[in-house]
């Protein structure tokens, strides 16, 4: 098995490249079928989400916007639950069909903070995006509406997603080998 090492941890390759951006055209493909004639505004949170944002986008086909927000709940390799937003949104959402382009949705907290804030701002519609998604650790019934895969509740690096803002530049997903 190839392995990396991040930090003080080892990795395991889990997901290669190519399933990933399978998986991504996969998402465009529902993507430009159920937003046609809409013009939604991506909303990309970084910084986990940029290499998924940027893959999906050569596949969008629909006229489209993008804007980009930076929130946090991650610590080391566990998620504080407490959400922190670094980087708020510049775009007025009144009466816009948003789609929030994430990396990964896990607990959900990130995500349900992210969907109360958007339909606040009056967004006509919103919808979640993701590269990947962890249903055993998802706390709430709210819909996931494009998933690339689904994954177990192992922590993963690589293709922006990182340990403590190392190893988001690796081309795939690797997962933790020990704790």
């Amino acid at each position: 098995m190839k392995t990396v090492k991040v930090l003080d941890k080892e990795f395991g390759l889990f997901i290669p490249q190519e399933k990933i951006e399978a998986n991504i055209q996969t998402v465009a493909d529902q993507l430009n079928r159920d937003m046609e004639g809409m013009n939604p505004l991506f909303l990309v949170v970084l910084n986990g989400a940029f290499m998924f944002a940027s893959e999906l986008f050569k596949r969008l086909t629909i006229p489209c916007e993008i804007s980009f927000v930076k929130l946090t709940s991650y610590s080391g390799t566990k998620s504080t639950n407490v959400i922190r937003e670094l980087i708020g949104l510049d775009h007025p959402l009144d009466g816009r069909h948003v789609v929030i382009v994430e990396d990964i949705v896990d607990t959900g907290h990130t995500m349900r903070y992210t969907l109360k804030k958007l339909r606040d701002l009056k967004a006509a519609d919103v919808r979640i995006a993701t590269l990947f998604f962890k249903p055993d650790n998802f706390h709430y019934d709210y819909p996931i509406d494009y998933i690339g895969m689904d994954i177990g509740n192992d922590f993963i690096v690589g293709y922006g997603l990182d340990y403590d803002q190392q190893g988001r530049n690796l081309p795939d997903i690797y997962k933790i080998i020990e704790q």
